[in-house]
């Protein structure tokens, strides 16, 4: 300082730095952000510590032989506990999820062809709606298991650091499952208690975005966030009835509207994407947006990933007989594109004009499915394209020997070198070009997409009626995940999801189909006999007809087997059905406003 005195310019020049550098820090939104993180993880801490208090309570009812509806009162207020802490668990501890809140199903251990014995809240779901004395010993079996979950969630919160665009990546994920899961009641399918609890995981979601905001409480992001949380939330507390609530107008109005305000947020505070390949794209207001999905999400690898290029040069090929031994059948054969890529037959016809064993699946949305062909023998489209190519009831088409054609094919070869830059074309990049063509397929341009962006005349109101019996009544989208429509899990989507329904032979109804589907290929796990693919619904209209034996001629002939609860609810036995053998009790009107919706869902 005797230094600065001494010579009046330096005070002057030093003045002026530090002026500018309080000023820029304040001004500069992308100045680097030090937060202290501690406040979210000891939020979780307490909500844990709640949730492991209210399982004690919970197993002293039980061993206590306490009523039916305190026992089932006690649960919900345990499960409205996990909700308040869903948004960090499912995204931190995942693994652990699956056995919290997971499905009523085991988890299959496919290399090992093992199952996992289920556990966590809905098999406790299960044991309490009804709850009956024979149900003792097993409730408390689980009470316990569930504890020792909670343990997990102290000691991992306790070791782990989180980042703040971890935590916003987390949230945003748990708006996200609530637009999807959620708000189909997918973890409370018996009791239904989910409209109930929603507000719970929303004013975690607010309690969060305020944990890690900088600009309180000058943050008007983040008070139009709360504004439409506390909308929604005022919304699902006026009516709890599945059967009744308005779906189709709340998607779009609230939760379209909070996902799109954390793009908002996610700006302001600076907050960098999390650098890991999702299916839904970091920049997506909602669900519903053009170009929300990444296809990329579902390649085997980066050298695989989708260009027009690629798609191009599939599409040729893809229409070309050249993939034939006998040059008289081309993909487009069986996957015509006015049929939504299937054939219209009930099976498929092979090389020699016999019944093939099951229905040509649309090829539509296939792109995002983990998992080809009905019984899933395929991991990816590439691995599909190879499969129908060299089956020879098929195409009984030799790779080596098409390649052969395609290196020496003045139209083909330039276009696999400028594209893969090897001098020829090669048996991976064959089957990427055929995939891409098939990625590029998804167009995301319905009518009812075009609703959920905000055109509220692009469905009419018997669709409108008839979405609301799809997510509610006839609690459609408890396998047909909103809004791919398939069986692909959100909100990560990184796992598609096989059915056992109990399918008759065609839509008489009368006698079971033997067909094991997925079981063929595991055939000491019980829970995969007679499973299928979940298919997207995506241009259903187009594709009949239906199921993996192609035996339902209509949708109404669909509706009807899933309104009498599949094949246990006909009086099949299907030890394993996955789908409730409960009936829905629709009315033909119901189910006809059902399948007008569905028509909603037809590409433009």
């Amino acid at each position: 300082m005797k230094i600065l005195s001494k010579y009046p310019v330096l005070i002057v020049l030093f003045t002026v730095i530090v002026l500018f550098i309080f000023f820029q820090c304040k001004n500069d939104k992308h100045a680097p952000i030090n937060q202290d993180l501690s406040v979210v993880k000891s939020e979780i801490a307490k909500t844990n510590a709640l949730f492991e208090k209210q399982i004690s309570e919970l197993l002293l009812l039980v061993s206590d032989n306490a009523e039916e509806k305190t026992i089932q009162q006690k649960f919900e207020d345990l499960r409205i506990t996990y909700k308040k802490m869903e948004w960090a668990v499912e995204y931190f501890l995942p693994n652990s999820a699956r056995f919290i809140n997971g499905p009523a199903l085991p988890e299959i251990e496919m290399d090992e062809h093992t199952e996992l014995e289920p556990e966590g809240l809905q098999v406790l779901e299960e044991l309490f709606y009804p709850y009956t004395p024979q149900n003792k010993n097993e409730a408390v079996r689980f009470l316990k298991k569930l504890t020792n979950k909670s343990n997990t969630i102290k000691v991992n919160f306790q070791a782990i650091s989180v980042s703040r665009d971890q935590v916003f990546d987390a949230v945003r994920q748990e708006v996200f499952r609530i637009s999807s899961l959620g708000i189909s009641g997918f973890d409370t399918p018996v009791s239904g208690t989910f409209l109930r609890e929603m507000p719970y995981s929303l004013e975690s979601v607010k309690l969060t975005l305020q944990q890690i905001s900088t600009q309180q409480p000058q943050d008007k992001v983040l008070k139009n966030i709360n504004t439409a949380i506390d909308s929604a939330i005022a919304v699902l507390r006026k009516n709890t009835d599945r059967d009744r609530f308005d779906y189709v107008n709340f998607i779009p109005d609230h939760l379209n509207t909070i996902s799109s305000l954390l793009l908002e947020f996610k700006k302001q505070e600076n907050i960098p994407d999390i650098e890991v390949t999702s299916a839904l794209s970091k920049n997506a207001a909602t669900f519903f947006s053009k170009n929300a999905f990444n296809p990329n999400a579902f390649v085997p690898g980066k050298e695989f990933a989708l260009s027009d290029e690629k798609a191009a040069l599939g599409k040729k090929l893809f229409n070309d007989n050249i993939l034939s031994n006998s040059n008289n059948r081309s993909c487009a054969t069986c996957h015509i594109p006015e049929k939504a890529f299937t054939d219209g037959l009930a099976k498929s016809m092979s090389l020699e004009n016999a019944e093939l064993h099951r229905n040509a699946p649309s090829l539509n949305y296939a792109g995002f499915q983990h998992g080809q062909f009905w019984d899933m023998r395929k991991d990816d489209l590439e691995g599909q394209s190879s499969d129908v190519i060299s089956n020879k009831e098929e195409m009984h088409g030799d790779l080596n020997l098409i390649l052969g054609k395609i290196n020496r094919d003045t139209k083909y070869l330039p276009e696999f070198k400028k594209i893969y830059k090897t001098s020829k074309a090669e048996t991976w990049q064959l089957q990427n070009v055929l995939a891409s063509y098939i990625r590029s397929l998804a167009k995301f341009n319905s009518n009812f997409d075009e609703y959920m962006r905000g055109n509220r005349s692009a469905m009419t109101e018997s669709q409108k009626r008839g979405f609301n019996l799809f997510v509610g009544k006839g609690q459609c989208a408890l396998c047909h995940f909103i809004p791919l429509f398939n069986g692909t899990v959100p909100p990560n989507f990184k796992k598609t999801e096989q059915e056992v329904l109990g399918t008759a032979v065609n839509g008489d109804n009368k006698m079971f189909d033997q067909d094991l589907g997925r079981g063929k290929f595991h055939e000491l796990v019980e829970a995969l006999q007679h499973s299928f693919k979940t298919p997207t619904l995506r241009n259903i209209s187009k594709t009949a007809p239906y199921m993996h034996n192609g035996g339902y001629k209509t949708l109404k002939e669909v509706m009807n087997f899933y309104n009498k609860g599949g094949g246990k609810g006909l009086g099949f036995k299907v030890e394993n059905q996955t789908l409730s053998d409960t009936p829905l009790q629709l009315t033909d009107k119901e189910t006809d406003e059902m399948i007008d919706f569905m028509h909603a869902l037809d590409d433009q």
